[in-house]
């Protein structure tokens, strides 16, 4: 008996009748093994006004950038007028001083960026940084190193690092995490002061 001859057509339509449940199962298979998508964390947009900052205007804007380029849950704007502001920058002819945060959205902080520490010969961009540090809630360490912002006038006026570590900005994320939830406040106001006091060389003997 001569053999049925199967048509091309009709083995391709039987390929392809295996080949799709196999192709779907495989796929499926690959979309279930991906995680879900994580929601991301909300950016906590603080404003500040520093339009009573004179001659520090240069040194806030460099050093509110290298914060905003350094930390992810909080973001640092200029206000849209003066009134809206979380926090303000103010040049006196005093030692600097500032309202110690975390300041979140609403707040009044004020940055007064002192001309006593100028003429100490401390760098004014690493100043205006030091102070937007208490902004976002962290605290003077003046025996750290230069690398360290916080560390102030610790270092001597050689220092003029304007950035801060990575384990300070790893503090101010951890303070606007989940959009400042958990953000650690003083139970009142307080305000750092920072006499940025040049070290005295001990006399020869």
């Amino acid at each position: 008996m001569p053999r049925r001859r199967t048509s091309p057509m009709k083995k391709r339509i039987v390929a392809m009748a295996v080949l799709v449940p196999a192709l779907l199962g495989t796929t499926c298979g690959v979309a279930s093994a991906q995680p879900a998508p994580k929601a991301p964390s909300s950016v906590v947009t603080l404003t500040y006004d520093a339009s009573r900052a004179g001659q520090w205007s240069a040194a806030i804007t460099q050093g509110v950038q290298n914060w905003n380029d350094a930390v992810h849950n909080v973001h640092l704007v200029p206000a849209s007028s003066p009134g809206s502001a979380d926090y303000v920058y103010v040049a006196t002819s005093g030692w600097p001083e500032t309202t110690l945060g975390p300041i979140l959205p609403g707040g009044s902080g004020e940055v007064e960026l002192g001309q006593e520490a100028v003429d100490e010969g401390y760098d004014v961009t690493r100043i205006a940084a030091h102070e937007t540090g208490h902004i976002l809630g962290l605290l003077d360490d003046y025996t750290g190193p230069c690398s360290e912002l916080m560390s102030g006038h610790g270092p001597g006026t050689s220092c003029t690092n304007a950035l801060p570590s990575a384990a300070e900005a790893a503090q101010v994320d951890e303070n606007y995490a989940d959009g400042g939830s958990a953000a650690v406040r003083p139970d009142h106001r307080q305000t750092v002061v920072d006499v940025w006091t040049a070290p005295v060389l001990a006399a020869s003997r």
